[in-house]
């Protein structure tokens, strides 16, 4: 069977983006309880919509005490304001991901371009990727791997 390759561009979580995405693009539009953070917005090229997707660490765990719900928010509110967050970053996300929403087809450049302009930082890697491949092997280790070093690899991005 052939892989089917999805335009994408990746981020390493850093503080800077947190606040990026908390600043540009709100409140995600969903939140999991296997700590992903998902906004879908029309900002792609031609206005195509795209899936930013904020990916937990491998083996993620809710910090006690904050709900599914309040997790990004308060942890941006805190890294905006030079606060302590309720977990330090490195234990909830791994990276953003961006890609197109709904299968729509695209060429990773103008993807990238996009992603900047709504973002306002640079990817640290961008190309095709093989979203079935990291998810079979996210299921089978039971969220025990980091989807953003798999993807990070299959681009040939540096390891954050």
């Amino acid at each position: 069977m052939t892989a089917r390759l999805v335009p994408a561009a990746v981020w390493w979580a850093t503080p800077d983006l947190i606040v990026a995405l908390d600043e540009r693009f709100g409140e995600p539009l969903d939140s999991y309880v296997n700590g992903s953070q998902v906004w879908v917005r029309e900002d792609g090229p031609g206005g195509m919509a795209l899936e930013w997707r904020l990916h937990p660490v491998a083996g993620y765990r809710r910090p006690d005490g904050i709900g599914t719900y309040e997790i990004f928010s308060r942890t941006a509110l805190a890294l905006g304001l030079g606060e302590s967050p309720p977990a330090p970053l490195a234990l909830l996300w791994d990276g953003l991901e961006v890609f197109p929403a709904y299968d729509d087809e695209t060429e990773p450049t103008p993807l990238v371009a996009a992603a900047v302009a709504a973002l306002g930082i640079e990817p640290d890697a961008s190309g095709l990727v093989d979203h079935e491949s990291v998810a079979d092997e996210w299921e089978r280790d039971q969220g025990g791997i980091s989807i953003v070093a798999r993807l990070m690899e299959q681009l040939g991005g540096a390891a954050g």
